[in-house]
């Protein structure tokens, strides 16, 4: 069966670039204004490309229009394609490749609306011509069927498919809740196991490891948890609350720390601290706007509340 070719005129990239559009504006209509042209314009070349492809590519109604679950796939692949074919062009033309356009970002919920918040708002200023989706989820995504272009990750990455561009790291500190410790010495480490604790099952469930300032040994502590949980605002909160002690990122609890609510108990160890990485698919092609803003975060991560600098590698 031969495959129906494009009308006259019609390129395939402008039939993608098109349809991309139609997606990101919302509209028929919409997308028209924006490429200076009209709705039937518009109209005729997602038509097109349908025939082209044989399938359905947006559900229309009287008020709404929606992605087929072909369509979703279809704006997945049209964004990178579009992408790559702008950036050929900007490379070939020697132009200046400012950054624009929509860029669908994936961060921690807790992560993404604390520490990650005010880097995002920075990099928002610096590039007014970028559209940002911020979108806040703890579990790995689909990047090329969720036409995501990047996210951050906290903890370890081992999808050999993905790029991780190392940012910064967490370090991880024990607390509790003064009325928690009674009269027995926070410095310790011998308390640590008669204590009720919290655990976040997202790094630990029923056993963690310390690690001394001083290049000592490790310290293994194993607790049985009256509490897990895989958020860093319910262990938080519920440690204030003195239900038990727990292993937590320090930028979660500094405030807490410091107006008597938590104390830290062993002070001198730490939990392995936590990596901090952006990643993404691996391309050929990047857009200057994920570029943007790999260097943005890769800049204000490090000097972030609460966060480390990326060790340096031993010589």
């Amino acid at each position: 069966m031969s495959t129906p070719s494009a009308a006259p005129g019609a390129d395939r990239i402008d039939l993608l670039a098109t349809f991309v559009r139609i997606v990101e504006s919302g509209s028929l209509s919409a997308a028209a204004v924006q490429l200076g042209t009209t709705q039937p314009t518009v109209s005729r070349r997602l038509q097109t490309l349908e025939r082209l492809f044989g399938l359905h590519l947006i559900k229309r109604s009287t008020h709404q229009m929606t992605l087929t679950e072909d369509g979703e796939r279809c704006y997945a692949h049209a964004r990178a394609l579009v992408d790559d074919w702008d950036a050929i062009q900007a490379d070939l033309r020697g132009d200046v490749d400012v950054p624009r356009g929509r860029l669908r970002v994936v961060v921690p919920h807790a992560f993404g609306q604390a520490q990650l918040l005010e880097p995002m708002l920075q990099f928002m200023a610096r590039h007014p011509q970028v559209t940002l989706e911020w979108m806040l989820e703890d579990q790995p995504v689909d990047f090329i069927a969720d036409g995501i272009d990047c996210a951050i990750r906290v903890g370890r990455v081992e999808e050999p498919q993905l790029v991780a561009v190392p940012l910064a790291e967490v370090p991880r500190i024990v607390i509790a809740a003064p009325s928690l410790l009674e009269a027995a010495d926070p410095r310790d480490p011998t308390l640590l196991p008669g204590l009720p604790w919290i655990a976040l099952t997202t790094f630990y469930r029923d056993r963690f490891t310390l690690l001394p300032a001083d290049d000592g040994p490790a310290l293994r502590v194993d607790i049985q948890p009256r509490l897990l949980t895989d958020n860093l605002f319910v262990a938080r909160r519920a440690a204030v609350s003195g239900l038990g002690a727990a292993v937590v990122s320090a930028w979660l609890v500094g405030d807490d720390l410091r107006d008597g609510r938590l104390v830290q108990l062993v002070p001198g160890w730490e939990a392995p601290p936590l990596p901090v990485h952006l990643v993404y698919p691996a391309a050929r092609q990047m857009p200057s706007r994920l570029l943007a803003f790999i260097d943005a975060m890769k800049a204000s991560l490090p000097h972030t509340h609460g966060m480390r600098s990326w060790p340096m590698p031993s010589p």
